[in-house]
């Protein structure tokens, strides 16, 4: 795993991303000690992102069925 200052990852921040995809992580130090991890995150699809259904039903069906429902 590869370690970078605070200084050397702002400087290179595009190596540190680069890097924290390749290897799985990274970590940023600063001077008074703290540790930072830096992780690529798996893409989410969205929920909404659903296959559609072939319902074989033409253009005019489903305005037929639209317009029958509208008045009920």
């Amino acid at each position: 795993m590869k370690v970078y200052t605070f200084s050397e990852a702002r400087q290179q921040f595009s190596a540190v991303l680069d890097c924290a995809q390749k290897e799985g992580e990274v970590r940023v130090t600063r001077r008074d000690g703290r540790i930072f991890l830096i992780q690529p995150l798996q893409a989410r699809a969205s929920p909404l992102a659903v296959e559609g259904v072939d319902l074989d039903i033409s253009k005019n069906d489903l305005l037929a069925f639209i317009h029958e429902g509208r008045r009920v």
